[in-house]
């Protein structure tokens, strides 16, 4: 298990991605959003609190910075495995990603490089559109800074909230 809140996955067996599809947070799972967690040495990572997805929901809802957040589970089949929230920026044609996790009972079965990936592929099509996908990596998290640079996404040198800005090109 990745101490980090990644999961990825068996390193070098040859074995494929797991599939993994964004679904949006609606009423009719928020609860098993809810329920997802991450080990306790992980959360300064991905929130300052749990459930994280409560977090999200609440940006969700109260829109800080006029932005629109979109929060999504992401499923292995029928099971919601992690979480992650986007925030489109239209004038930039960017989304930001916030929040991104995948649950502790979940971890180290590729689903960390897989749900991204999806993820990415979501943002580049319609209605999203966007050209850029962006974040932040808490400076600690090693494990995830690998994973980003492995799914492409480069550091560009700035900061939002004390942590480094990282980008990736889409479409």
């Amino acid at each position: 298990m990745d101490e980090h809140g990644i999961g990825i996955g068996n390193r070098g067996s040859g074995d494929a991605a797991p599939a993994i599809m964004p679904r949006p947070i609606a009423r009719d799972n928020w609860r098993a959003a809810l329920a997802l967690r991450v080990t306790p040495a992980q959360l300064r990572f991905v929130a300052d609190s749990q459930p994280v997805a409560a977090i999200a929901l609440a940006k969700a809802f109260v829109r800080p910075d006029g932005c629109r957040w979109h929060p999504y589970g992401l499923y292995a089949g029928a099971t919601i495995v992690g979480f992650v929230a986007v925030s489109h920026d239209e004038a930039e044609a960017a989304c930001w990603l916030y929040h991104f996790f995948i649950d502790a009972a979940w971890q180290g079965r590729g689903y960390g490089a897989a749900g991204l990936r999806a993820l990415l592929a979501l943002l580049a099509a319609p209605p999203f559109a966007a050209h850029a996908a962006a974040l932040t990596v808490h400076p600690a998290n090693t494990a995830a800074r690998r994973l980003y640079a492995r799914v492409g996404f480069l550091p560009t040198g700035a900061e939002r909230d004390g942590e480094p800005v990282w980008r990736l090109a889409l479409g």
